[in-house]
């Protein structure tokens, strides 16, 4: 295992990246591709690549300013897939769905309700008796458009708020106002969601350990159900990123002060990222007889020229690109395509033994949770440690811990969690993402 320098090298939200993508040739057939996996426990992730704005930070395939016949546009093509999609794996069982994005609030309260329907009507998946999560921001998260989640199923609203304090806002180049924010949080709360989940970034230039505080107050305040702690990254291609300054110690003692003062207001760390809270005794759960998503091991159908799609072996997806002209260029050609060309897949991944062992590593010890030897044991026949004798590195960091059956990071190793996921990456994906042209 290569560490690199400094504890934020890349977010670790699925591995491989997409810049490991290339495009398939020939196309496979998706009802080749999903020939003997399972799909009794799928996660179907629909993807809306429209924002109002483009926050400074954002690396999102996403665009800015679409008309209305764009976004019909879209839906129509989203439904065209769907079908494809549904005649190759028309057995498909769902346990877990979300909109994401971009930002699915984009779309009218009438477009919000076609989506649904596109889900349930297109694809087979009952949204009222699975977990759904959809992504909104304080300027459209309003009424008619969130009735219109709760009216489909919807469980979870994420609203990305970054910062309660407006200069800081503009700091990281997303204009919006306290007095928005609030609004739209008392909307979902008014709505009556079953979990409220709140993004805060910190790093943002300006920001200080009294006015993080304070933005994590103010998100307390709302006694969310989840909030996430994101570090701020500049990368190629965004409205950050020709800033030059390092400000690792900044963002690792924000990180650390966040981390202890949600665990002292009675949220558990799941994640690097993500706090959870602390749920009663006896909380009764959405639905015992739904299928259990495992992200180790089971399946996800992607909808939407931004979305990645998963199997055992192969990981596929459209075109992908971070800037503007690049964005637009393939969500034009995504809405142009006819039925027939969503039968087959694009662009992707093929993974090996070797590389489902370390998806199964990565995504398991980024976790709380840790690494279960015996689970890992079972579906590929031999150890974690010996399989990756390089995780010895992170025990002798104090960054990893054997306790029985699991391995599972420290707090340093968790605060490092930007650092161990890239540095678990192969050989063979660190040289495609390293030879990926950034558009």
């Amino acid at each position: 295992m290569e560490m690199t320098s400094g504890p934020y090298q890349g977010y670790v939200y699925a591995y491989p990246h997409k810049t490991a993508y290339r495009p398939l040739d020939p196309r496979p057939l998706l009802s080749d591709i999903w020939a003997g996996e399972r799909r009794d426990a799928l996660f179907l992730y629909m993807h809306i690549p429209f924002c109002e704005m483009r926050c400074g930070f954002c690396n999102l395939f996403t665009r800015t300013g679409a008309s209305e016949e764009l976004t019909h546009a879209y839906l129509d093509a989203l439904q065209r897939q769907a079908r494809a999609v549904r005649h190759a794996v028309s057995d498909a069982r769902f346990a877990v769905a979300a909109f994401g994005g971009g930002t699915p609030t984009y779309l009218t309260a009438a477009e919000l309700e076609r989506l649904f329907g596109i889900a349930r009507d297109d694809m087979g998946a009952d949204l009222s008796l699975i977990p759904l999560s959809v992504e909104t921001s304080p300027a459209t998260a309003t009424p008619d458009r969130l009735a219109v989640l709760h009216a489909g199923g919807t469980n979870r609203v994420s609203i990305g708020v970054q910062s309660f304090i407006d200069a800081e806002a503009r700091a990281a180049v997303r204009p919006q106002k306290r007095a928005e924010v609030d609004t739209a949080l008392a909307n979902i709360r008014d709505t009556g969601f079953d979990k409220l989940n709140i993004d805060l970034i910190y790093g943002i230039d300006g920001q200080t350990a009294d006015s993080w505080r304070y933005s994590l107050d103010a998100a307390l305040s709302w006694k969310p159900e989840e909030i996430y702690l994101y570090p701020l990254y500049v990368r190629p291609l965004t409205g950050l990123g020709r800033r030059a300054q390092d400000w690792d110690d900044q963002r690792i003692t924000l990180y650390r002060q966040g981390r202890d003062h949600l665990r002292a207001s009675g949220y558990e760390q799941v994640s690097m990222r993500m706090f959870r809270l602390a749920e009663p005794v006896g909380t009764p759960q959405m639905n015992v007889d739904s299928p259990t998503y495992c992200c180790q091991s089971d399946g996800m159908i992607g909808l939407g020229c931004g979305a990645r799609s998963y199997t055992g072996r192969l990981h596929y997806s459209f075109d992908y690109a971070v800037g503007a002209r690049h964005v637009r260029t393939i969500i034009d050609d995504f809405v142009q395509r006819p039925a027939a060309d969503f039968a087959h897949a694009e662009a992707g991944f093929t993974l090996d033994s070797d590389e489902r062992r370390r998806r199964h590593l990565i995504q398991a010890l980024l976790q709380t949770e840790g690494l279960e030897r015996s689970t890992y044991r079972t579906r590929f026949g031999s150890d974690a440690l010996d399989d990756f004798p390089t995780l010895e590195t992170l025990a002798d960091r104090g960054w990893l811990a054997h306790t029985g059956d699991r391995l599972t990071l420290t707090d340093d190793g968790l605060a490092h969690s930007d650092e161990i996921g890239p540095g678990l990456f192969s050989p063979a994906v660190q040289a495609l993402m390293s030879t990926h042209q950034a558009r």
